[in-house]
């Protein structure tokens, strides 16, 4: 069995600024690329940003490109989202998955992750 842990979430002021930290445990595949995404009430799952197994090849989406930094641990079972001027309408719960495959696949295709978390509410307020 394969365990996905998120933390970090919470509440914080707009313009603010949190952290995000994820952990795979258990049966992991031997390598693995690792992403976080987030979904909104009433809209769709979306990218935020995926990381490959060596933590060299990085893929951000639109939602928070530029304002975001992913990052691997040398155990390579934990990735790290970092996310500044936060605005409301970044409200959402977010995921931490995993994937087989490669992180630009997983970057692609938000249906290809083999395991997910159970997510994390952010929450910003003005």
């Amino acid at each position: 069995q394969v365990h996905v842990i998120e933390s970090g979430g919470g509440l914080v002021q707009a313009g603010g600024s949190l952290t995000l930290s994820c952990v795979a445990s258990g049966r992991t595949p031997p390598s693995y690329a690792m992403g976080w995404f987030r979904q909104a009430p009433g809209k769709e799952r979306e990218l935020v940003a995926t990381i490959s197994w060596s933590g060299q090849v990085k893929n951000y989406g639109d939602s928070l490109k530029g304002r975001s930094t992913i990052s691997r641990t040398s155990r390579a079972n934990t990735t790290n989202l970092e996310m500044t001027d936060l605005k409301p309408e970044d409200t959402a719960v977010y995921y931490c998955a995993i994937d087989e495959d490669s992180s630009r696949t997983m970057a692609r295709d938000v249906g290809s992750p083999d395991y997910w978390g159970q997510g994390t509410q952010v929450t910003v307020v003005s």
